[in-house]
């Protein structure tokens, strides 16, 4: 109920934007350890790590709702 309120209040972008900036860094740090690429290809290659991120979230979830089924 709290994130309601707060929403309603508050635009979710905007409160939000500290938590999806920290998650973002996390793939730049994954594909950019020591800092060396220019910017627009180390956010480039983010943003890869980041889909493939979730492409794996949505693989695993659809093989453990087959399991179930099955």
């Amino acid at each position: 109920m709290g994130a309601y309120a707060l929403h309603a209040k508050h635009d979710p972008r905007v409160t939000s934007a500290n938590g999806r900036a920290t998650f973002m860094s996390r793939f730049e740090r994954e594909v950019d350890p020591d800092g060396g690429l220019d910017p627009g290809e180390r956010e480039r290659r983010a943003e890869s790590a980041r889909k493939a991120y979730f492409a794996r979230l949505a693989y695993k979830s659809a093989r453990a709702r087959a399991k179930r089924a099955a």
